[in-house]
């Protein structure tokens, strides 16, 4: 009864204590030199520091029941439990052994790495088993007696057991060995490869040595962690050794975004990139001090940064090899080496690949990346280096050369009939890529329809001649339904069977250059303020419709002239800009009366020309020029005014005795000039006897035209003598023109119808050319004297654009110092317009030439303008010394005193006695200018003056 009792309890508290079911022994021979146990092992977990087991079923098959109590301080309460069988009859020593990291199965997230596995062994009978010494891995050494079966229990020192095997002591000795020499050649080839890339580093200098050079770095500390190096070096614990294998693996991922960005130089695509790039390497710093706290949780975000950045470089690499990037192109194989790595890594850490050889062969995997890289960085690096300055091959410098203009090669593979873009012209028009690759056939939808012919026919010409070479531009239309031009040069190249095989050239994007040819030729004959035709594309119509209505009856055209009366007067009061915009009112209106076949021109300033090609008849013609008046005369509103302008209007209509536009644009501008003889605000059609009005006028500027071709004009000089000792100081340069029928036509004559005719500019040039070079001659014989020419400047020259560069250019040529040379100008033409005269004179004096106010007094200005000037000289009006009232010594006085106290010099005109000469000097005058002291000379005579005057300075 007591008995059963004892049983009861001893079954009840077995119930209530949870003790393990018995194990199935593993079963060993003399043959088995290594097993693994992991899936024979029993993990019990939160047992507490006692912990009861049922024992495998010994020889006599009882199953015993033991309680082991723990050793180890840390203890978590796990615990292990196999069972091992002797079926031998012999005794068999071996070791158990459970490695601290297994790289298999240790996961991707919160990896395993590594750690103390079993704190001690206590078997079923006999003694605890001794630890062998091994910083890898935790072993014992058990002996198993002969038939003996012996049930293990573990104290486990960490809550995994990744792996526990039994090896024969010898053979776990010499495994131990061959891979200690697999990873010393591996740890040394790591070694020498990071070596010899810093090396390069020091010697190269170029960007992407370093960062080959860290990755093989951070390479070799990985290696060296994972394959127990460090541990023999620093000592470092099994558990210390957590925080050291995050480290390297926050290392490798970090210096492997460095190198991808460093190599492919992705700062210079987009500066984004760099900010990515930046921001992704700090935050793995960051994840290094999160190492400290917590290594599982940062190696597990290195890991995936790792295989993030082999994933974005795929896309980048691609996408770059298809741009042609050259360094993309020779990273792909390395590339494709750290992917197929990436997938044995994830393989392993998942436990899809498990066996021992798995870690190690990842390690030498690493280095094979390296080895590929390193390469691939020296092959990059030194193929544009030193060595290979000056021996590229003509053809290469030819590849070189198309591809630094950015032009398109084009390729027409004659016998395939393919033609292919490099770069793909497609991507400039917008259109699905590749869609102009194929036959040259599908470049003739997309060529503008006036262009397919001429291209059709220059190819067919190349293929028919074999010979010849293709220059021709031509437009494609776009996605958008714009047309681009291009310029296509290419030559054919001829096969030895005399066959053209190919045809290769350059394809240029000449939009921009055809757009400002088109915007040139537009401006050429368009007003720039109106946008209305000029004068010249007027004329070139009317001349098309003249020759039309030589053979159509229904053709008679007519030309009205329009000037707008007194608009001077509007410019002075507004301001140039308010005509300007009065000028395009009217433009507008005037268009508004055209029907579509009649044309409207701006000739000048305020004159506009108007075409009319829709009424034939003369009451129909009158009726358009009075609405063209009554436009002209209704009110423009400006800056709260009514502005009413009035215009002088002459027309001419087409007859048979009207040979060219030319004339028939005259006869219209004779009367519209007759209608403001008669008063202005009128139409005035052309009648013959108009033409005898301004006969004199039209031969004189027929021939005053030619007498510039003819070099009928010359230059007289009249002396400027200085009344202190009677010496020559200057010449004014007076322009005459001798003509071969009139004999000598006086400038007051020919100088407004130069004006009038625009050919002012072209006298005033030579005039300041010629007297620039009589001067320099003029020194050179005579010696460097003291000596000025001055030439007199008109209204037209003032405003033109080109007078300071033409002023400046004729210094130049004839070699003068600037002071030498003077420009003469009257007080009236300055106050046309004094701003503008006040700025161009101050750029002239810039050049420092001199400046002379002609006519002083006779003008209608204000004195205080005369500070705003920078004249230096005034010369006097031969009127206020000609005058014989009483005043003429007090006005000449001041005059004088005057110019005195702005600093100027002053010439006197027009001195008729000694007497005047007498007087100017009592009152301070410097200079005189007169016949009295010498009539104008040509340029001989003005020498021979000049070699008579200073004999000294001569010879």
């Amino acid at each position: 009864m007591r008995w059963l009792i004892s049983a009861f309890a001893v079954i009840v508290l077995s119930v209530f204590t949870l003790p393990a079911m018995a194990i199935e022994p593993i079963k060993i021979s003399r043959d088995d030199v290594a097993l693994d146990l992991s899936k024979a092992v029993e993990i019990y977990r939160d047992q507490g520091e006692n912990f009861q087991v049922s024992t495998a079923p010994g020889i006599d098959g009882i199953v015993r029941r033991i309680e082991v109590s723990a050793l180890d301080e840390r203890s978590s309460g796990d615990w292990a439990v196999f069972a091992l069988a002797n079926a031998t009859d012999e005794q068999l020593d071996r070791l158990i052994v459970a490695p601290h990291f297994r790289l298999v199965g240790s996961g991707l997230i919160w990896p395993d790495l590594g750690s103390d596995r079993i704190a001690a062994i206590t078997p079923s009978e006999g003694f605890a088993l001794d630890r062998q010494a091994n910083k890898d891995a935790d072993a014992f050494l058990v002996t198993l007696n002969p038939g003996s079966i012996v049930t293990f229990i573990a104290e486990l020192s960490s809550p995994k057991l990744p792996q526990i095997y039994l090896w024969e002591p010898e053979a776990y000795k010499d495994t131990m060995n061959s891979y200690t020499l697999f990873r010393g050649i591996v740890i040394g080839i790591a070694g020498l490869l990071a070596l010899f890339l810093t090396i390069l580093f020091v010697v190269k200098g170029t960007s992407m040595f370093p960062a080959t050079a860290a990755l093989s770095w951070a390479v070799l500390a990985y290696i060296c962690i994972d394959f127990g190096f460090l541990n023999q070096v620093l000592n470092i614990s099994a558990g210390s050794e957590q925080l050291w294998r995050a480290g390297t693996e926050i290392g490798l991922a970090a210096s492997l975004v460095v190198f991808l960005f460093t190599y492919l130089n992705l700062n210079r695509w987009h500066l984004h990139f760099s900010y990515g790039a930046s921001a992704w390497v700090l935050l793995l710093c960051l994840l290094a001090g999160v190492a400290l706290f917590d290594p599982s949780v940062a190696s597990g975000l290195a890991r995936m940064s790792f295989a993030l950045t082999a994933i974005v470089g795929v896309g980048i690499i691609t996408y770059l090899s298809f741009q042609g990037y050259d360094r993309a192109i020779m990273l792909v194989p390395s590339w494709l080496m750290i992917i197929v790595w990436l997938t044995g890594s994830w393989m392993a850490v998942t436990g899809a690949l498990d066996n021992d050889i798995v870690q190690p062969a990842l390690g030498g995997g690493l280095i094979l990346i390296i080895l590929l890289i390193g390469f691939t960085v020296m092959q990059h690096a030194f193929a544009g280096g030193a060595l290979h300055q000056g021996l590229f091959s003509d053809m290469e410098r030819q590849a070189l050369a198309i591809t630094g203009s950015g032009d398109i090669v084009w390729d027409w593979d004659v016998p395939r009939d393919r033609v292919i873009t490099k770069p793909d012209v497609t991507r400039q028009l917008g259109l699905p890529m590749g869609s102009l690759h194929g036959p040259a056939r599908n470049w003739l939808p997309t060529l503008h329809h006036d262009d397919r012919d001429t291209f059709r026919t220059t190819l067919d010409v190349i293929l028919e001649h074999r010979r010849g070479r293709v220059s021709q531009s031509f437009r494609l239309r776009g996605a958008d339904g714009h047309y681009h031009w291009f310029t296509l040069r290419a030559r054919p190249v001829i096969g030895s069977d005399g066959e053209i095989i190919r045809c290769v050239g350059t394809l240029v994007d000449v939009t921009e250059q055809k757009k400002a040819e088109e915007r040139l030729l537009h401006d050429a004959v368009h007003d720039n303020l109106t946008g209305l035709p000029a004068r010249e594309l007027l004329l070139n119509r009317l001349e098309t419709v003249i020759s039309i209505a030589k053979t159509e009856q229904a053709i008679r055209p007519t030309v009205m002239v329009i000037d707008i009366d007194r608009f001077k007067q509007v410019n002075d009061s507004l301001g140039i800009s308010a005509g300007d915009t009065i000028l395009l009112t009217v433009a507008r209106r005037l268009h508004r009366l055209l029907r579509p076949q009649d044309s409207l021109a701006r000739f000048s300033g305020d004159q506009f020309a108007l075409l009319l090609l829709s009424e034939h008849e003369p009451s129909r013609i009158a009726a358009v020029a009075e609405a063209v008046k009554q436009a002209i005369n209704a009110p423009i509103t400006f800056a709260k005014r009514e502005i009413v302008l009035a215009a002088s209007i002459g027309l001419a209509s087409w007859n048979s005795s009207q040979s060219s536009a030319e004339d028939m644009v005259k006869d219209a501008e004779l009367a519209m000039h007759q209608a403001k003889r008669f008063g202005g605000d009128r139409i005035e059609p052309f009648r013959p006897a108009f033409r005898s009005v301004g006969t004199d006028r039209l031969q004189l500027e027929s021939d005053l035209r030619r007498a510039v071709e003819r070099s009928e004009l010359r230059l007289a000089y009249q002396p400027i003598v200085r009344l202190e000792d009677r010496s020559v100081a200057g010449f004014e340069a007076l322009l005459r023109w001798e003509h071969p029928r009139r004999g000598s036509i006086p400038p007051s004559d020919f100088i407004p119808v130069a004006e009038s005719c625009e050919l002012i500019g072209q006298l005033g040039l030579f005039a300041m050319q010629q007297a620039a070079d009589d001067l320099s001659s003029w020194q050179k014989q005579v010696g460097d004297i003291p000596l000025s020419v001055s030439v007199n400047l008109s209204s037209r020259e003032l405003i033109g654009r080109d007078l300071v560069n033409d002023v400046r250019s004729v210094i130049a040529r004839a070699n003068l110092k600037p002071r030498n040379f003077r420009l003469e100008l009257t007080e009236s033409l300055i106050m046309d317009n004094p701003e503008q005269s006040a700025h161009i004179l101050q750029k002239l004096k810039q050049l420092g030439i001199g400046l002379s106010l002609d006519d002083f007094g006779t003008g209608y200005s204000s004195l205080a303008y005369l500070t705003r000037f920078p004249f230096d000289t005034i010369k006097i009006d031969k009127s206020f010394v000609d005058d014989t009232s009483p005043k003429r010594s007090v006005l000449l006085r001041s005059m004088v005193n005057m110019a005195h106290e702005l600093g100027l010099s002053v010439v006197a005109e027009g001195v008729a006695d000694e007497n005047d000469a007498l007087e100017l000097r009592q009152i301070g005058c410097e200079y005189v200018q007169s016949f009295m002291f010498g009539p104008p000379l040509n340029a001989e005579g003005a020498l021979k003056l000049l070699k008579e005057q200073f004999p000294l300075v001569q010879a």
